[in-house]
């Protein structure tokens, strides 16, 4: 009985699309292998005590980070098994969501009493104190994110979350002189990207020429000037986008936002039909988290927000990134195969 509601129920849409999004991620990727020379190869008391055990170990690993992890371009995000590369602030995101859905959806009637607030506060500050000791202020403000949203689908007061924001704003000139040179450079930058392009704000002009000159049909898998000869930095993470815009055009460009704006309705679906509060809570920060990637990567690739390291779900390189993308879509096919049967006459 289970297995033909669990296939009737599956949301093959969603699956389709997330396929069809990683299989451009792959050909965008192995096309920046094309240079101009050559080609390089390239219980409710067993479920709380598991909930803790998850939370344990994500804090766990993102200390480990910290003291056992490799260095990037001013950042410690990586932790080293030989031959590969593992980032616990990928995962964390959602342990973050399941741990926040658990709680919200456990507290749901009572959420409005300033302790379950701060209880709900101190699950998601830990791990972002910790990321931000990297420093990852894109997945901080990721995991932020995720807070806020699955806070307003819990109904709490919005004079609690209005006052939270206006903290946040008058807070801004307290932490701007706290930030690495690196990243107060790129705020600069998103102010004014042309007053060094060859040094500070070289990634924003590359990568806005690049996607510029795609311009409607692109260049080609094998073509592109930014992409082929190595002016764009970054290509198959942080600028993956500017590389397929290059090469697919503003068609190519296009087609990969409807996709996601198809996958994430299907998401929203699949959360108004939830079994219980659990379900809609973790689908709403599955919804946030892609949605804060897909928009601050894209923004960022054409111009209209600073640069960050975020990559773009199931298109940019990166194992941990990949396998979190499609851990979220089967966290949203579970959801949507135990939702209930709204069907009459069964």
């Amino acid at each position: 009985m289970f297995k033909s509601r669990f296939w009737k129920n599956f949301d093959w849409i969603l699956l389709v699309l997330a396929l069809l999004l990683t299989i451009i991620g792959l050909i965008v990727i192995y096309s920046t292998s094309f240079k101009a020379a050559s080609l390089v190869a390239p219980v409710k008391a067993q479920n709380q005590i598991i909930f803790a055990v998850l939370y344990a170990l994500m804090i766990l690993s993102l200390i480990a980070v910290l003291v056992l992890g490799k260095s990037a371009l001013g950042a410690t995000r990586w932790i080293n098994f030989g031959a590969f590369q593992f980032q616990p602030s990928e995962f964390a995101k959602l342990v973050v969501i399941l741990v926040l859905a658990k709680y919200f959806s456990a507290n749901y009637d009572f959420i409005d009493k300033p302790r379950h607030l701060i209880i709900s506060l101190i699950y998601v500050l830990i791990p972002m104190g910790l990321v931000l000791l990297q420093p990852d202020l894109g997945t901080a403000l990721v995991l932020g994110a995720i807070w806020v949203v699955m806070a307003v689908v819990a109904r709490v007061r919005w004079t609690y979350l209005g006052g939270m924001a206006v903290t946040a704003v008058l807070a801004i000139p307290l932490i701007i002189p706290h930030l690495k040179p690196y990243q107060r450079s790129r705020l600069a930058v998103f102010v004014n990207p042309t007053a060094d392009p060859l040094h500070t704000g070289y990634n924003v002009v590359q990568s806005t020429i690049a996607v510029g000159s795609g311009q409607l049909f692109g260049r080609g898998l094998d073509a592109g000037s930014q992409s082929q000869l190595n002016f764009l930095p970054s290509q198959p993470t942080d600028f993956i986008f500017a590389v397929l815009s290059e090469k697919l055009g503003f068609i190519g460009g296009m087609l990969v936002v409807v996709l996601f704006a198809a996958l994430l309705l299907r998401a929203v679906l699949i959360a108004a039909r939830a079994e219980d509060r659990f379900g809609m809570f973790v689908a709403a920060g599955i919804i946030t988290m892609l949605l804060f990637h897909v928009f601050i990567n894209i923004g960022m690739n054409v111009g209209l927000l600073p640069v960050t390291g975020i990559p773009l779900p199931f298109i940019s390189y990166g194992g941990t990134s990949l396998l979190v993308s499609l851990l979220a879509i089967g966290l949203l096919e579970s959801i949507a195969v135990r939702r209930k049967k709204i069907e009459f006459g069964t």
